[in-house]
């Protein structure tokens, strides 16, 4: 299950985190953001290693800008607190596994 964070929360949850962390970058009136949810439910019931976490761009509008988010949804990958892959738009299963690996 994803946890939804807010900027205050970016850098402990995400930049200090050890591991490989998958960021959602979302808002509620996006229907792909929303089908995305139970594909990253399923993402993460298969991979407890990958931590997931939601950023709603409507109410963290300076932390995605900051990352450069210009449509949704945007997923980060970062490893061990760097940025190491981005991918934008609706993603199948087989291509969030992909992703994470």
């Amino acid at each position: 299950m994803a946890k939804k964070i807010t900027t205050a929360e970016f850098e402990n949850e995400v930049l200090n985190a050890k591991g490989t962390v998958l960021v959602d970058f979302f808002a509620t009136w996006c229907g792909p953001c929303k089908m995305l949810v139970p594909l990253l439910d399923e993402l993460s019931a298969k991979n407890p290693n990958v931590k997931i976490v939601k950023i709603d761009v409507d109410e963290e509008t300076p932390l995605a800008i900051k990352y450069g988010v210009a449509s949704i949804p945007t997923l980060l990958l970062f490893k061990d607190g760097q940025k190491v892959n981005q991918t934008l738009g609706y993603q199948t299963l087989d291509q969030l596994e992909r992703f994470v690996k």
